[in-house]
């Protein structure tokens, strides 16, 4: 008896990894080589125009073998709500999309960017986020994407693909990562942490987005860019994690405190996101999507510049 038992156990931890790999949030594509194959396994190719990351077309042309695709920009990760661009859909509309992709609660899926750039890294680490917000952990994203993958010389799948079969995917909403802007405004009036991770000429107001009525920032931020750790090797980019824990050190953050990050529409704020929680350790991050497009929204609100201080959204868009 003794021995069928320490058996099944034997057999059970073997077919364990099988359905639940446990990755770190940032993989190399040795990793995922050596993945290919394993049950429960999703490698989802989320490539887009941005950054000049391409398309299906461009997935269909090369792709990492027995990948799937969704386009970042087009598949609905994102919508617009209020006249506020880049908000996360209802948790329903989430549940179907991802499940029409075939991956069901049981899978690990592998995010996989361009790796053209930065910007491009972002819709990774959005997506990653998501389905961290949607109570799924199995996820991780490919360090240098598919151009990483390409550029060291992997195998390389082509032509048309059969979309997948649906499965069902059910999400439970982690509140706990998602800040609205009542919650940021009591983090302003309770001195709380907010890292803005658009690069410095947003963060000073030197530069505005077009999705936020007024330039600056929110007051009392620290700027954390979304592209200040990248390395690029042979047209491939790929995230630093010694480089970026030293620039989070640099910002003299604590650790263990509530701390938000945000930029123009929520999409460089997903990296913020992912360094700040995922790569640097901080155990209490949270993602504002609406960032600047919806906090200008309003009048009253208080942004900062370099140049003027701090003033009223309604001041300055007189």
């Amino acid at each position: 008896m003794r021995s069928r038992l320490l058996m099944a156990t034997a057999a059970l931890a073997i077919a364990g990894p099988a359905h639940a790999l446990h990755p770190s949030p940032l993989v190399d594509a040795a990793w995922l080589e050596g993945q290919l194959g394993s049950d429960d396994l999703v490698v989802l190719d989320v490539r887009s125009a941005i950054d000049d990351g391409g398309d299906r077309e461009s997935f269909e042309t090369a792709r990492i073998p027995g990948s799937r695709y969704s386009s970042y920009t087009d598949a609905g990760w994102r919508e617009d709500r209020d006249g506020v661009a880049g908000l996360m859909p209802d948790v329903e509309d989430l549940e179907s999309l991802i499940g029409d992709l075939g991956i069901d609660n049981d899978d690990t899926v592998v995010v996989v960017p361009a790796g053209t750039g930065p910007t491009d890294f972002g819709s990774a680490a959005r997506i990653y986020w998501t389905f961290k917000a949607l109570g799924h952990d199995e996820v991780t994203i490919l360090n240098g994407g598919f151009a990483g993958w390409e550029e060291q010389g992997r195998e390389v799948a082509s032509g048309p693909v059969e979309a997948p079969d649906a499965d069902s995917f059910t999400g439970s909403l982690r509140e706990s990562l998602l800040a609205s802007t009542e919650e940021v405004e009591a983090a302003l009036e309770a001195s709380e942490a907010l890292v803005d991770a658009r690069p410095p000429a947003f963060f000073t107001g030197e530069t505005q987005s077009p999705a936020a009525r007024v330039p600056g920032t929110i007051p009392g931020s620290v700027n954390l860019p979304h592209d200040g750790s990248f390395e690029e090797r042979d047209g491939a980019y790929y995230l630093q994690p010694d480089a970026l824990k030293a620039r989070i050190d640099e910002l003299g953050l604590d650790h263990e405190a509530p701390t938000v990050a945000f930029c123009n529409t929520g999409h460089w704020a997903a990296s913020g996101w992912f360094q700040l929680s995922e790569i640097g350790g901080l155990e209490n991050v949270t993602m504002y999507d609406g960032s600047m497009a919806e906090w200008t929204v309003n009048d009253e609100r208080l942004v900062q510049l370099a140049d003027r201080g701090t003033v009223s959204v309604g001041e300055l868009a007189e």
